[in-house]
């Protein structure tokens, strides 16, 4: 039972930090910048914006974007930095489907579901890797480039989506048991028949 709740933690965990990481990459408020000093930014109330698709001027009343489409003029770590994101949004996909149906279906071998349960949580720990590494790059070229003002809110939501799904994963592949136990578990999670045998062995 102490194995079944921490799988659960690990997978909410990990799906409400993949949904974090998904914000973050489609969203463009990754820093704050000013094309000038900080003190002649503050006067005349022009500040910049950018992100991974693009980079916006924000002032009094107005707020324009200009879309990042050219990609072969592009720094090469904001390219990176889409690969990253990009891949570790597609990665939650196939994460999450392995993990859904360890809330069990069927009569499927516990040991088949603790393989699964391992392959999604490997994914979901590469996820983040590939968040952690993206946000942590973004923000330290960009300041090269021009004075960061303050990090954006895209940028803190793809560091606490990536954190949540490092410590989802490691959960998952660490503390949620072995196959026997996934094994032994199995009529808790079945959807099957009210038969004595399942009836006999939910109530061991």
């Amino acid at each position: 039972m102490v194995a079944t709740c921490l799988h659960l933690a690990g997978f909410v965990c990990s799906f409400v930090g993949w949904i974090g990481v998904v914000v973050a990459t489609a969203t463009n408020d990754w820093v704050v910048t000013c094309g000038y000093t900080i003190t002649t930014c503050r006067k005349m109330d022009e500040l910049g914006s950018k992100g991974l698709w693009a980079d916006c001027v924000m002032a009094t009343g107005l707020y324009h974007c200009k879309p990042l489409v050219d990609i072969l003029i592009l720094p090469g770590y904001v390219q990176a930095c889409r690969a990253l994101m990009i891949a570790a949004s597609v990665l939650g996909l196939p994460a999450i489907f392995l993990l859904l149906p360890c809330i069990r279906m069927g009569h499927e071998p516990g040991a088949a579901k603790y393989r699964r349960s391992q392959l999604g949580g490997i994914l979901i720990i590469l996820l983040a890797m590939c968040g952690v590494v993206a946000t942590i790059w973004f923000p330290v070229c960009a300041h090269r480039e021009t004075t960061i003002m303050s990090f954006g809110y895209s940028l803190y939501t793809g560091w606490i989506g990536s954190a949540l799904c490092l410590f989802g994963g490691c959960v998952i592949v660490c503390c949620s048991g072995d196959a026997q136990t996934f094994g032994e578990n199995r009529f808790y999670y079945g959807s099957g028949s009210s038969s004595p045998t399942h009836a006999k062995s939910a109530h061991v």
